[in-house]
């Protein structure tokens, strides 16, 4: 909660700007060195590092409040700042703050470039606003800001997320009138927006198999125009959202020319899609692997991830603690019995292994695995302890339902497991303000 000090600060940080610079620094001239060693920083260089940290760490929620002792303190925004701002916004999913920075960065006299207008853009596409995504175009356009070749395809895959297939066919028959061609994003963006539309059209598969096809003759001049946003770490997937993002700087994990095939998650085109990988004479990478898992086993066809899983380890390519988690949290799907033993067996090879649960993955499947109903609760159980061992707290959803989960199978109150999901799950809500039976 706000104190309110600073409850005041930001009441006159926002629309009332002149009134924070009519009250100027003199009228806090009698703050103490106490109050110095609050602040972030002391002037725009140090700020522009602050925010970079913060970037770094993936704390965007943070952001705004180092700007407000930004302009508190007097000190005067530049570009570099607002680009770091208007980034971190976007790495994090933060639409309103995005929109603030914009503003406040114009109510400045400092024009948009087009990168920042594409990270509004990418934003807008986090967020599944595509209609918000259309309209920062045209403000581009009203302010004499030429768009680029990642402009439309920030776009494309902005209108995709949302499920607008009539917004991207529109906007790719602009590009392709105005003499630009596609390359690999920008047919990717057209297969998300084929699978993200609803109602899905019946033949789906067959338009994402025939995209694929003519995604073989994409233009090579893919890498036109992000040498900037790569010298400030930003992916070409990370900027068009593409589900590879989080993977692109893992080692052996996504093999980049593959990207068109990373965003195909139909049953009847992945088997095609296999075949056409067979045919051009490449591998499945570990992501394509992990979705072709997730596809048959949430369709419940258990006999063909466990053979897809089988061959991949046994060609010794090298295995990922993710890939064990999506086939382990998809065994458990339904919660049938062989489903389950597999999933065990998994998990005792995936430890033999060296892999280890982690917050979120152990989180997950400690989830998953809680939903059983019938057995010996063996797999939750061998999840817990798991995390246990190495001393990794999971989720209050995990643990809530863990507990709930022991409770139903009568487990005496002085069960020394239970006594410790009890704590556990009483810490977890008493950190996070939450009490019994309340969310």
């Amino acid at each position: 909660m706000l104190s309110p000090m600073k409850f005041f600060f930001r009441s006159i940080s926002g629309p009332n700007r002149t009134l924070l610079r009519a009250l100027g620094r003199r009228q806090f001239s009698d703050l103490t060195a106490e109050k110095a060693k609050r602040n972030y920083a002391d002037n725009v260089s140090e700020y522009n590092t602050v925010l970079t940290s913060l970037n770094t760490r993936r704390r965007h929620y943070l952001l705004r409040d180092v700007y407000d002792d930004m302009v508190l303190d007097g000190v005067q925004p530049t570009r570099d700042t607002f680009e770091a701002l208007i980034m971190g916004t976007m790495r994090g999913s933060r639409m309103q703050d995005a929109l603030f920075f914009r503003d406040e960065m114009k109510a400045m006299g400092l024009v948009p470039e087009a990168s920042l207008y594409n990270f509004l853009i990418s934003t807008c596409g986090k967020c599944k606003n595509s209609s918000l995504a259309v309209q920062i175009l045209e403000e581009m356009k009203r302010y004499d800001v030429k768009p680029n070749g990642q402009t439309y395809v920030c776009l494309i895959n902005a209108c995709a997320a949302a499920g607008r297939l009539d917004q991207v066919l529109a906007i790719v028959r602009d590009m392709t009138a105005a003499g630009g061609e596609l390359n690999k994003f920008c047919y990717a963006g057209l297969i998300i927006a084929h699978t993200n539309m609803i109602p899905r059209s019946h033949d789906v598969a067959a338009k994402i198999i025939e995209l694929a096809e003519q995604s073989k003759g994409w233009s090579s001049v893919e890498e036109s125009g992000n040498t900037g946003n790569t010298m400030l770490g930003i992916s070409e997937e990370e900027l068009y959202n593409l589900p590879t993002a989080d993977f692109v700087h893992r080692r052996f994990f996504i093999f980049r020319p593959l990207t068109v095939s990373h965003v195909v998650l139909q049953i009847p085109a992945t088997e095609t899609l296999l075949e056409m990988l067979k045919n051009d004479g490449k591998n499945p990478d570990i992501f394509i692997t992990m979705q072709i898992l997730r596809c048959y086993l949430n369709a419940g066809n258990i006999d063909r991830a466990v053979q897809i899983f089988e061959d991949y380890l046994n060609e010794g390519k090298p295995p990922a603690m993710e890939l064990y988690a999506t086939f382990i949290e998809g065994a458990m799907v339904g919660h049938t019995p062989r489903g389950m033993e597999l999933a065990q067996e998994a998990l005792v090879n995936m430890t033999k292994g060296n892999f280890f649960l982690n917050a979120k993955f152990g989180s997950d499947l400690l989830l998953a695995a809680a939903g059983e109903k019938t057995g010996g609760y063996t797999n939750a159980n061998y999840i817990w302890d798991l995390m246990q061992a190495r001393n990794v707290v999971p989720s209050l959803a995990a643990v809530e339902a863990y507990y709930n989960g022991l409770k139903e199978r009568e487990i005496p109150e002085d069960d020394p497991r239970l006594q410790i999901v009890t704590r556990t799950l009483n810490n977890l809500r008493s950190r996070f303000g939450i009490g019994p039976g309340r969310r």
